[in-house]
């Protein structure tokens, strides 16, 4: 199980990272044409969020320091996912809620098996 969890909050990670990466690099103009309908501040604060998520994820337990903020990070996931379900479920874009439900689920499971179960212990 250690492995299963390590590989999902890895694959979290890097979605995750590339996502907030993009968020963070985005122009007002691409982020105009995009249709998103939010602010370039709310974008950005998204992406910081993201990107924090991503090393939260993986960097307190490959480096032994502080190991409980990587389910913390998850359950931070689980907020950012549940809310941008809601956003996608308004605009009635059921697809994009699909995906954002999964990702709600994958995070969810980490949180679960690293407050839970499996926790990391020194």
């Amino acid at each position: 199980m250690n492995i299963t969890l390590w590989s999902a909050a890895g694959a979290l990670a890097v979605l995750f990272l590339g996502s907030g990466a993009a968020k963070l690099f985005m122009s007002k103009e691409k982020l105009e044409a995009s249709g998103l309908g939010l602010s370039l501040p709310t974008v950005k604060a998204i992406g910081t969020l993201e990107v924090l998520a991503a090393v939260g994820l993986i960097l307190p337990a490959a480096l032994d320091i502080v190991p409980v903020l990587v389910p913390v990070a998850a359950v931070g996931l689980v907020l950012l996912m549940f809310g941008a379900t809601v956003f996608h479920l308004r605009r009635g874009e059921f697809r994009n809620a699909v995906v954002t439900v999964t990702v709600f689920l994958v995070a969810a499971f980490v949180a679960w098996g690293r407050f839970g179960p499996y926790p990391f212990v020194g």
